[in-house]
């Protein structure tokens, strides 16, 4: 598909310029929710960041563009859901199904 835009006015082209960022911003929103619901609240999760081993959390809190991250040394991330894998489920020492998170206590 070739837009024309050669005969747009200096006022059109800002007006189409925002529609376009304005359409670019909603995609990528649409495209972070999509991506953090694929994770939910209380599931165990990982990401590595820069300069940083692996680390493993659990999943607090949707924001508007990242996730809540407590891991397990007790450090709060937030975290693009584009950068999180699930855990597969560790023996835990509570039931199954068993919705508690332990955070550690800080000293």
């Amino acid at each position: 598909m070739t837009i024309d835009i050669d005969h747009l006015t200096e006022e059109e082209l800002v007006e189409l310029n925002h529609r376009i960022v304005e359409r670019l911003n909603f995609l990528e929103s649409m495209n972070t929710h999509h991506e953090m619901m694929q994770f939910k609240p209380g599931e165990q999760v990982s990401f590595e960041p820069p300069g940083r081993g692996r680390q493993i959390g659990t999943l607090v809190k949707y924001n508007k563009k990242t996730v809540t991250i407590i891991t397990e040394s007790g450090q709060k991330w937030n975290v693009s859901p584009h950068l999180l894998s699930k855990v597969k489920n560790k023996k835990s020492k509570g039931k199954v199904g068993d919705k508690v998170i332990d955070f550690p206590i800080k000293k």
